[in-house]
C-alpha cells in the first residue's frame, strides 16, 4: 500500500483538478509542503496546469528562507513563477478581505508539529475564520502528525488565546492537521465551507513510525525544526522557552 500526502491525492484526482482549473485558486504553503519527491506544492501545482493567483507565507515564508523567528517579512513576487506572496507574519497576521477577495478556493498545505505552541495551526485558524462568513471553499491538503497519537499537557486556558495558542487545545493533541481543522471549524458559530483531502494509507497507530512512512524524507516546516525527533519532543522542550533557559532553538548550526 502506498503513502500519499493529500496534496499527491489532489494533484491525481483528475476531477478536483478540473474545478481548480476553473476557478481562482490561492495557496498557503511553506517549505515542507511537497510532494514525496520534495517538489514545492506551487510548483506541482504548476506543473499540474493549476496556476494560484497569489500565495500566502505563514511565519519563516513560502520558501524557507525566513530564518529570524521575530522579524517580519514583506509581499514580494515569486521569482520563478511571478505570482504575488502575500506575507502572514508582516503588517498582517490574519489574511485580508482584500487579499481574499476574488478568490474561490484556498488550498491549505501546511506540515504541522502536533503542538499547540506553533503559529501554522493559528494561521489554519485565522483562515477558517475569514472564509467562515463568505463563500470561500477552505481545503485543507492533510499530513503526518510526526508526534502522533499521544496527547499531553493541559489544555488552553479561555481567555489565554496568542499567535502561539490558537484554542483550547492540550499542548499535544495528537491530530494532522487535517483532523484540525475539522475540529477548529466546528467550533466556529458560522463554520467555514471546509473540505479536507486526506491522505492515502496513513497509519498514526502503527510502530514504530506512527503514521510517518520510514522512507518519508522530513523537511523543515520551520528553520530550527530540523529531525523527526525534534518535532516529536518540541511539545515537551518548547515549554523552555517561556523559562530563562535556552534549549538553542534560535541557533541554526552550521
Amino acid at each position: 500500500m502506498t503513502f500519499q500526502f493529500g496534496l499527491e491525492r489532489l494533484l491525481t484526482d483528475s476531477d478536483r483538478l478540473a474545478t481548480l482549473k476553473s476557478a481562482r485558486v490561492g495557496l498557503v504553503a511553506h517549505p515542507a509542503s511537497v510532494t514525496q519527491d520534495l517538489t514545492h506544492a506551487l510548483d506541482a501545482l504548476v506543473g499540474a496546469g493549476i496556476y494560484p493567483k497569489c500565495v500566502f507565507g505563514p511565519q519563516h515564508g513560502v520558501r524557507g528562507d525566513k530564518q529570524d523567528n521575530m522579524i517580519e517579512s514583506d509581499d514580494y513576487l515569486d521569482p520563478t513563477h511571478g505570482i504575488p506572496v502575500y506575507s502572514l507574519y508582516g503588517h498582517h497576521r490574519r489574511p485580508t478581505p482584500e487579499r481574499l477577495a476574488g478568490l474561490d478556493i484556498i488550498l491549505f498545505d501546511l506540515q504541522d508539529l502536533g503542538c499547540r505552541i506553533y503559529t501554522y495551526i493559528t494561521t489554519l485558524q485565522y483562515f477558517l475564520a475569514a472564509a467562515a462568513s463568505t463563500e470561500l471553499e477552505i481545503w485543507v491538503l492533510d499530513r503526518p502528525n510526526p508526534a502522533g497519537r499521544g496527547i499531553d499537557g493541559f489544555r488552553l486556558e479561555a481567555g489565554q488565546e496568542s499567535f502561539v495558542g490558537a484554542a483550547a487545545l492540550p499542548c499535544r493533541y495528537g491530530l494532522t492537521i487535517g483532523e484540525l481543522a475539522l475540529w477548529m471549524n466546528a467550533q466556529l458559530p458560522q463554520p467555514a465551507n471546509l473540505t479536507l483531502i486526506e491522505m492515502r494509507h496513513y497509519s498514526p497507530n502503527t510502530r514504530p513510525s506512527f503514521g510517518w512512512p520510514s522512507e518519508l524524507s522530513w523537511v523543515n516546516p520551520s528553520p530550527n525544526a530540523s529531525s523527526l525527533n525534534m518535532a516529536r519532543s518540541f511539545s515537551g522542550t518548547v515549554l523552555l522557552e517561556g523559562t530563562t533557559l535556552s534549549e538553542g532553538d534560535r541557533k541554526s548550526v552550521v
